[in-house]
């Protein structure tokens, strides 16, 4: 896997994984990378300081970036970021949501950004007939120390 510092037009950043730099270049060249912040498909690679390994070079031993735990905070704050733009950029559907993107799939209601509950099986269809959709992420409750 190779991780890559990401940029859109809008100068947002934000990081993507890719099995290659083929997969990265393909997925560029198909826009299928979109910006998290604001929805571009304009991604280029960002300007990066190369990545060091960890080991001991001359008796020093170069430190972890981060722990897990460190990681696991900052992937809860980034659902949190996504849920939290797509509450406020989006129209919620509630239930109805399977219907509406299938409305707006075919042409038969104008285009907008929508978001709602649907079954498993609703969203298997909806995957089937090509609509795009995804899962927004659901964070745990928060606890108390």
């Amino acid at each position: 896997m190779i991780r890559y510092a990401l940029v859109c037009e809008s100068d947002h950043e934000f990081d993507g994984w890719f099995a290659s730099s083929e997969t990265f270049d393909a997925q560029v060249a198909a826009r299928d990378i979109l910006c998290p912040h604001c929805g571009s498909g304009d991604v280029r690679k960002a300007l990066m300081a190369p990545s060091l390994g960890k080991g001991t070079k001359k008796g020093l031993k170069i430190p972890d970036a981060s722990t897990p735990a460190d990681m696991a905070q900052k992937m809860s704050m980034m659902m949190l970021a996504l849920k939290k733009h797509v509450e406020e950029n989006c129209d919620y559907v509630g239930d109805k949501f399977a219907e509406e993107a299938r409305r707006i799939h075919y042409g038969e209601t104008e285009h907008r950004d929508i978001y709602g509950e649907a079954t498993l099986d609703e969203a298997r269809e909806l995957v089937e007939e090509g609509v795009e959709v995804a899962p927004l992420p659901v964070l745990p409750p928060r606890q108390a120390n």
